[in-house]
Formats: structure tokens, C-alpha cells, sequence
């Protein structure tokens, strides 16, 4: 007799929407073209309509209806409690952000989890990124032009994401283990939280890239507004006001533990050599300027005498 039963989920993937059934019919094309079959979705819908929800989910073929499953918030709560929402409703080891308009090449599943158990000591692991920039058009969006994300970088490091993101969650698959140890997501913030949760698991260890070929693609819409424009494009003052907020409580943690002696030193230090390139940078400005000026009296000289 033959078992039919589906073999438990080794990956969660947690897909965030809100009014937008085209993308997320998208993303859920990208998800069950995965080579990679041991997965549960959880859909969490922030406040949007769960009719059009539901009608994408049921459009799905039978063999993957029974793994795909919506909640619903009645109101908008914000992505990040969504994104809390998703993780806690499903159990697998391996879990993912999907957002509903992002994509993935149909291997990227199945080389995240083969690297990560290779590399148990891992607490994730981080695809290549290539942006898709596209327009949208009356049957859906259509790609303008590609863009690798990150290129110069060896490995996503907490040196370099320390200044800004330097990955995604469409990019990132990582350990169910980390929430216990680092805790949720902070859905106290309306935007950036995903950074704030990449800082954690970098200070924790490293992390590594998949390889050089990007398998996460990250779709922007530049000029798109309302329900299927991009976060980052379109909130642009939040996630500056609160990647300034994120610094100062660290900012403060910090002097709480060792005072402000070498901050104090620090900020007068980096003043002063600002100071001195632009100071640098004048004094070059002027010498150039009056080489310029003497160079055009002597060739108005020279004219002056062939005339």
C-alpha cells in the first residue's frame, strides 16, 4: 500500500499582501515552481480583501492547495507583525519571507537547504540578489532592465550591514531556532525590521552567499504608487527615520554599558578630519583656480604680441 501522506514541511515560507492578487498570484507561481517540495505557505493578509485572498489560493492546482493557507487580519497591523503572524502559524525548521512581489529561480529552495545541512553550524544562509526593475501594463508587469544587487561584496558581513541592508528576506533562508534565541521580528516597527533582525543574526555568527549566481530576484516599480508600489521606494522617509531611531537606542545601550569618554573622542575626531579634507579640498580649488587665471594671462600675452 502505497503512502500518500505529504512528508512534513522543512521549510515555512510566510508571504506578506494586501490588495495586490496579481503579484501575489506571482509569487505563488514562484513558489510552487520550486524544484525543492518539502514547504508549508501561510499567506498572512494585512487588512486587505479575503475574498480576492481566497480566490488566488483555490486557482492553485489540488497538489498544492492542501500546503498553501491564508489568515486574514481584519485591519492593517503592519508587515512586521504580519511577517510574526507567518512565522508562528507554521513549525518547519527552515523558514523564509516571500514577499508578494518578489520571485524566486525555481532552485533556490533547493540550495538553500542543501547548504544549510551541509553547514549545520550555520544560522542561515543568503542568495545573490538581482533586481528586476519592471512597469507595470495592462496585462501585469514587464521587466525593463536587471541589475545585480551587492556585486562587490564577498559575504554578508555585520561590518558592511552595520552602515545599511545588505539583504532582503526574498534572499535570506534561515533557522526557526534564531526566533528563539534573538526573539521575533520588532513589530514595533513600520519599516527596517528586517535590517534590525539581519544585525542580530550577524552579530550572532556568519553568514555566507549561495554563490555567485543571484536565485532571488527583487522586484521595484519606480513611478508606482498606491497598494503595488515598493516600500523602499515609496517609504523612503520612514526607513531613514528609523534606521536614525535603531542607531540611537544602540547608541545608548552602549553608553549605559561604557559611558560617553570614547564617543565623545570619537565624534570630535571624525569633525575635525572632515574639517581638514574640506579645508584640503578648498585650498586645491584655489590653487587650481589661479593656475588657471595665470596660464590665460600668459596666453593672452603671447596673442597680444603676434598681433
Amino acid at each position: 500500500m502505497t503512502n500518500t501522506e505529504p512528508q512534513p514541511a522543512v521549510v515555512a515560507i510566510v508571504v506578506r499582501t494586501k490588495d495586490r492578487p496579481d503579484l501575489l498570484r506571482r509569487a505563488l507561481a514562484s513558489i510552487t515552481g520550486q524544484r525543492f517540495a518539502e514547504w508549508e505557505c501561510v499567506i498572512v493578509n494585512d487588512g486587505g480583501d479575503a475574498s480576492a485572498v481566497d480566490a488566488v489560493v483555490e486557482s492553485l492546482p489540488a497538489e498544492y492547495r492542501a500546503r498553501v493557507r491564508a489568515i486574514h487580519h481584519q485591519d492593517s497591523r503592519g508587515r512586521w507583525v504580519s511577517a510574526n503572524a507567518g512565522v508562528l502559524a507554521t513549525s518547519a525548521p527552515l523558514l523564509v519571507l516571500h514577499d508578494d512581489d518578489d520571485s524566486w529561480h525555481p532552485e533556490f529552495l533547493s540550495r538553500a537547504v542543501a547548504y544549510l545541512e551541509a553547514a549545520p553550524e550555520r544560522g542561515g544562509v543568503v542568495s545573490r540578489i538581482e533586481i528586476l526593475w519592471e512597469t507595470r501594463e495592462d496585462d501585469g508587469f514587464r521587466v525593463t532592465r536587471r541589475e545585480m544587487f551587492q556585486p562587490q561584496l564577498s559575504a554578508p558581513t555585520l561590518s558592511d550591514t552595520l552602515l545599511y541592508n545588505r539583504f532582503v528576506p526574498i534572499a535570506f533562508v534561515y533557522r526557526r531556532q534564531l526566533h528563539e534565541e534573538l526573539g521575533l521580528y520588532d513589530d514595533a516597527l513600520p519599516v527596517v525590521g528586517d535590517w534590525a533582525f539581519n544585525l542580530k543574526v550577524l552579530a550572532r555568527g556568519p553568514l555566507d552567499y549561495l554563490g555567485d549566481e543571484p536565485y532571488a530576484y527583487w522586484h521595484q516599480r519606480e513611478g508606482v504608487e498606491g497598494s503595488h508600489g515598493n516600500s523602499v521606494i515609496g517609504s523612503r522617509g520612514d526607513h531613514a527615520k528609523y534606521d536614525a531611531l535603531i542607531r540611537d537606542e544602540a547608541l545608548r545601550q552602549y553608553v549605559d554599558a561604557n559611558g560617553m569618554g570614547l564617543l565623545l573622542y570619537l565624534t570630535k575626531f571624525i569633525d575635525q578630519r572632515f574639517v581638514d579634507v574640506e579645508t584640503g579640498i578648498r585650498d586645491e580649488i584655489a590653487r587650481a583656480s589661479e593656475n588657471n587665471l595665470s596660464f590665460g594671462r600668459r596666453v593672452e600675452r603671447r596673442i597680444r604680441r603676434r598681433r
